[in-house]
């Protein structure tokens, strides 16, 4: 039983958002990351999935990407992205598949551990950081405690990170997210959002006892990273 993380598949079965405009890494990439899966995961592993699912705008539009991710192999544990404005009521996207989990809030169990985690938001001194940043900020910093306290009053030590958005700004500077993870000894965390030329300057990243691994799609050429 492997767990594997990704993030950024920018699905668009539905909506008219082709991805190979963005460049080579992202030619054919749903039939590249489809043949990977199935030959990397199996029924029994499980797949962080760190944001940005897909192109719909309204679940409906959103629901022909998540039955394709429904017929891979493997659960799917699923963290909110930046562009994923399908997401409704988590009450009603965790009844759509047995095998899928929408982390809000909560936590999903994976044997001793705990995979915890929210979307994140852009840091302070980052070059686009605005005033009315900083209401999201602080909210996803809330969603993110709320989920790692959910974890440990639970009774979970071991704990599986998880943000749509890098940990830090672009000059690698400490943040509230990084300091909530160290506060509750989280060893090990995954992040995506950022993509081409940027992976260069955000590769994975030492903060006090938490790695940070940049799983973004198109960084990972299209394979699930394994985590454990």
């Amino acid at each position: 039983m492997a767990l594997y993380g990704i993030a950024d598949l920018h699905l668009s079965f539905t909506a008219d958002k082709p991805m190979d405009i963005y460049g080579p890494a992202w030619e054919n990439h749903t039939t590249r990351l489809e043949k990977n899966w199935r030959e990397m995961v199996r029924k029994e592993d499980t797949v962080i999935i760190a944001g940005d699912i897909s192109w719909g705008l309204k679940l409906e539009e959103a629901m022909a990407d998540l039955q394709w991710l429904h017929e891979l192999p493997g659960f799917k544990v699923m963290f909110k992205g930046n562009h994923d404005p399908w997401w409704s009521s988590i009450t009603k996207l965790n009844t759509l598949f047995e095998d899928m989990f929408f982390v809000q809030n909560s936590f999903y169990p994976y044997g001793e551990y705990a995979i915890c985690g929210s979307r994140g938001w852009l840091c302070p001194g980052s070059s686009d950081f605005k005033a009315h940043d900083e209401k999201i900020y602080a909210r996803e910093q809330l969603r993110l405690r709320a989920s790692l306290e959910a974890a440990r009053n639970a009774g979970y030590e071991k704990i599986i990170g998880v943000l749509h958005y890098p940990p830090t700004n672009d000059k690698k500077e400490m943040s509230a997210f990084v300091e909530i993870f160290n506060e509750y000894e989280v060893r090990q965390a995954v992040y995506g959002h950022l993509h081409g030329e940027t992976e260069e300057t955000a590769p994975d990243l030492q903060f006090g006892c938490t790695n940070f691994s940049l799983v973004a799609c198109d960084k990972l050429e299209c394979r699930p990273l394994r985590l454990l």
